[in-house]
């Protein structure tokens, strides 16, 4: 199993969120987030006074999927999270050893 973690814009996230449960993926954590890539933020002006905010809000969202369904998630969260400009994140896959559902204590595949 796979943990893939996607930085997105918080404009992306109900598009994302969408096309993951149309194509079987509902299980998900979806987080707000502050964060900067290499823009280092943004320059910005208020009553005349220029100021950089360089922590701009980001969205994560979490999910644990089989080994064999990753490049399938990976491709739906790039095709829809893209606008083609600086700033529409990241993507990180780590392998998941373990997975236990508290309520029924079912392991791996079977919590998912």
């Amino acid at each position: 199993m796979r943990k893939i973690e996607a930085i997105i814009r918080p404009t992306k996230v109900q598009e994302v969120k969408d096309a993951l449960d149309d194509a079987g993926f509902e299980s998900m954590t979806i987080t707000e987030v502050k964060g900067r890539g290499k823009q280092k933020g943004v320059l910005q002006q208020w009553r005349g006074q220029k100021y950089c905010v360089d922590l701009l809000p980001k969205v994560k969202i979490e999910l644990v999927v089989p080994v064999e369904k990753t490049d399938a998630v990976v491709e739906i969260i790039m095709k829809h999270a893209k606008t083609g400009s600086i700033g529409d994140g990241k993507i990180f896959i780590y392998p998941v050893e373990k997975i236990i559902r508290i309520r029924t204590g079912e392991t791996d595949g079977d919590a998912l």
